[in-house]
């Protein structure tokens, strides 16, 4: 029979995680980490974007160039469950961007945001959970 050290602890620690101000901690934490993603995103769309006669379309495989602003000012990072948060563009045609149709090759923004806020937003979220799991207040 093997003998189990520390599990009255270690059930302790995760009993601390399911209360409610906790989660409530996290889920900011979470959001933060939308929000980091929301900003890179519409950086990326704005950086040398001129609006007008003289605007220039992005190419292929770059991030969109913004003209009118839509794209970039309708991203948001929502919290929508206690532990889960989502950044979105509710541009009409976000999703031809990002991904790319039959007429069109994509101009990604979103998915490079993710990939370079990654290690950002896991640290944050991981400093908060980890806060929490050794009792420290």
């Amino acid at each position: 029979m093997v003998k189990i050290t520390g599990a009255r602890e270690h059930a302790a620690r995760l009993r601390r995680l399911s209360d409610p101000n906790i989660v409530r901690e996290i889920g900011a934490a979470l959001l933060t980490a939308g929000e980091m993603i929301e900003k890179d995103a519409e950086i990326s769309i704005t950086t040398g974007a001129v609006s007008g006669k003289n605007h220039v379309p992005s190419k292929p495989g770059d991030a969109p160039m913004s003209d009118t602003h839509v794209l970039d000012g309708n991203i948001e990072a929502v919290l929508t469950a206690p532990l889960q948060v989502e950044v979105t563009s509710n541009a009409p045609y976000a999703v031809a961007l990002e991904f790319g149709t039959s007429r069109m090759l994509a101009r990604p923004y979103m998915r490079p945001a993710v990939q370079r806020q990654r290690s950002a937003a896991a640290k944050l979220v991981r400093e908060v959970v980890n806060k929490h799991i050794r009792g420290k207040r």
